[in-house]
């Protein structure tokens, strides 16, 4: 299943609680993308899905906006 969330509009911790939410949901083979604009919930995101040891991608779509790809 895909899962996508769009977060450009919101800020932190929304985004980081949101996405925890949906990983929670996700089975293996399942994936979520994520676009993040708020600078907080960027490095919030990251350093949580590095301390779980998900695994992911990010990709920046313009100048303030990252797109993050979580697969399970």
């Amino acid at each position: 299943m895909l899962y996508e969330y769009d977060a450009c509009h919101e800020k932190c911790p929304l985004p980081l609680v949101k996405m925890r939410v949906i990983l929670k949901k996700m089975q293996t083979g399942d994936v979520c993308k994520i676009r993040i604009y708020d600078k907080g919930s960027k490095k919030n995101i990251i350093n949580y899905l590095e301390k779980f040891s998900w695994a992911f991608n990010k990709q920046k779509i313009d100048d303030n906006i990252l797109e993050i790809k979580i697969e399970k």
